[in-house]
């Protein structure tokens, strides 16, 4: 079915968490192993490709640069992996990736702890609400297929624009666990020991949309995340919460094997385990994606070239066949340049998805600083 995507809602210091990461995994990672920074004061101001001259001369200056740093982008997740090697064959610009497992707080963290560095992060991809607390940081930029993305998903200069949406999902091995057919199945026997979040509820994106899912299919409400606290309590006490944060690997080796997850985050599974299914709750929680840049970018030229590349169509396709849901979907759509076979690979969304607001986000993360340690232990 055709529906919205989200708008301004995702939450918390989120972006997903990527699972965890440690920013002092970022600081060791983040070196500078692809080339000096020759930072140009037109790029660092640049506020289209118009600015440099037109986009000739914006690949040109990324080209000297010759390195872009981008952090928290697990090769998997929205198949950042095959873009990255994409731009870097494109361009010739080699990509540092750091922490790929870092929540997107600690990206705009080291922002501001590798200031002045030419190992400081040229980019960001965060959840909204860390992009809407540190404007600040960012700078403006407008790509080139900028009025194909609604108003709605971006800031009007460009200091933040959402690239990409999901569905919550939970990914199970079914050949583990009999298969869902409602978010109640998880307290039955069949599921001891067998269900986990993919990060701490105190940090993670994707787990606190988890338990907001959770809550809605138990009475609760996007005001209310206590019934999905209560929920998880359960869980525990009936020996079916593993207390394990859930990635890629943990699906492989076996110790997660029921998973809450971004749908597209969850389809990634099948390719290290062929009994992974995903079961997608009616009326799904949504949440969106932004990228933003650096306003102290080491490689300005480059930074910008990457948004470029992520807007373009062939960008935008990377996602969808990532089995996430690009910003400019509905456009390539009416224009014949989406990849039809990847759009209809997308896992069928059942009801009206639904999102929550920032003042929604806001009281359900107060909700869980509050109460999760408690009932969770």
């Amino acid at each position: 079915m055709e529906y919205t995507w989200p708008r301004r809602r995702d939450f918390l210091g989120g972006g997903g968490l990527r699972h965890l990461g440690i920013l002092a995994g970022a600081l060791t990672l983040l070196t500078a192993c692809g080339g000096t920074s020759t930072s140009s004061t037109s790029a660092a101001s640049a506020k289209s490709a118009a600015d440099m001259g037109g986009m000739d001369a914006l690949i040109a200056a990324a080209k000297k640069e010759g390195t872009l740093n981008v952090i928290a982008l697990p090769p998997d997740w929205a198949n950042y992996g095959v873009t990255i090697t994409a731009f870097q064959k494109k361009y010739g610009i080699h990509v540092n990736s750091a922490a790929p497992n870092d929540s997107s707080q600690q990206e705009v963290d080291a922002i501001g702890t590798l200031a002045g560095t030419n190992r400081a992060p040229d980019v960001v991809d965060v959840g909204m609400a860390v992009a809407l607390k540190n404007v600040d940081r960012f700078a403006p930029y407008q790509v080139a297929t900028w009025n194909d993305i609604a108003a709605t998903s971006k800031e009007p200069t460009g200091l933040w624009v959402q690239d990409y949406s999901g569905a919550m999902a939970i990914g199970y091995d079914s050949s583990k666990v009999p298969a869902i057919t409602s978010i109640q199945d998880l307290l039955g026997p069949a599921f001891k020991s067998k269900v986990a979040l993919p990060g701490n509820a105190l940090g993670s994106n994707q787990a606190v949309n988890s338990i907001m899912e959770v809550s809605l299919n138990n009475g609760g409400s996007l005001d209310d995340i206590s019934k999905g606290v209560d929920f998880f309590k359960q869980l525990k006490a009936k020996g079916n919460w593993v207390n394990v944060i859930g990635t890629t690997a943990t699906v492989k080796e076996g110790t997660t094997p029921v998973l809450f997850e971004w749908d597209y985050n969850s389809q990634t599974h099948v390719k290290d385990v062929s009994t992974w299914k995903l079961f997608l709750p009616t009326n799904p929680v949504v949440a969106a994606y932004a990228q933003a840049i650096n306003k102290g970018a080491p490689h300005p030229a480059a930074a910008r070239l990457w948004e470029e590349y992520l807007y373009s169509n062939a960008g935008q396709n990377e996602f969808l066949r990532g089995g996430a849901h690009p910003v400019r979907m509905a456009a390539m759509t009416a224009a014949g340049s989406v990849d039809a076979a990847a759009a209809a690979a997308l896992p069928p969304v059942k009801g009206t998805p639904v999102f929550m607001s920032d003042d929604q986000a806001a009281k359900a993360n107060a909700y869980l600083k509050d109460n999760w340690s408690q009932a969770i232990g």
